[in-house]
């Protein structure tokens, strides 16, 4: 039994220690905003918060998680109101979308950290994959939620 404080909410899961976050939170969770892409942490499609830090669950064993607090793309904002959601909607961000939802989470993360990121911030801090190639909307979504963002 893994125990996993998910979202607000703590969850009991029968699963190996050594079963990656990522198929828990989709699996047994239900959770399937956050997306498999790479399964080696490069692509960043998995992303979610662990105590507020961005990290990606596909290399994350479930038993090394702790008491730690999680949080995925359902648990940043689960009405769509967070800046950075905002601003990807207002600045037309995805286009197949697949890796958003990754996206998001490393974004506000970055403005948690950091909320008035310059260029090289976010370009050192946005290590996720876009197939699509939308780097600069992505950029300037995260201008546009900059000092707006609560994560």
């Amino acid at each position: 039994m893994v125990r996993l404080d998910v979202n607000g909410r703590v969850h009991e899961v029968d699963v190996d220690a050594d079963t990656p976050l990522l198929w828990v939170l989709r699996e047994q969770l239900g959770l399937t905003g956050t997306k498999y892409g790479c399964g080696v942490a490069l692509c960043g499609a998995c992303t979610v918060h662990i105590d507020g830090q961005a990290q990606r669950a596909c290399a994350i064993p479930a038993g090394a998680v702790g008491p730690s607090k999680i949080v995925t793309i359902e648990g940043l904002s689960p009405d769509g109101r967070h800046p950075v959601q905002q601003a990807w909607l207002a600045q037309e961000v995805p286009q197949c979308g697949y890796c958003q939802s990754g996206q998001i989470m490393a974004a506000a993360a970055l403005l948690a950290e950091n909320p008035e990121p310059s260029d090289a911030d976010i370009d050192q801090a946005m290590t996720n994959i876009c197939r699509c190639g939308t780097y600069q909307r992505i950029r300037t979504a995260i201008h546009d939620a900059a000092g707006k963002s609560r994560a």
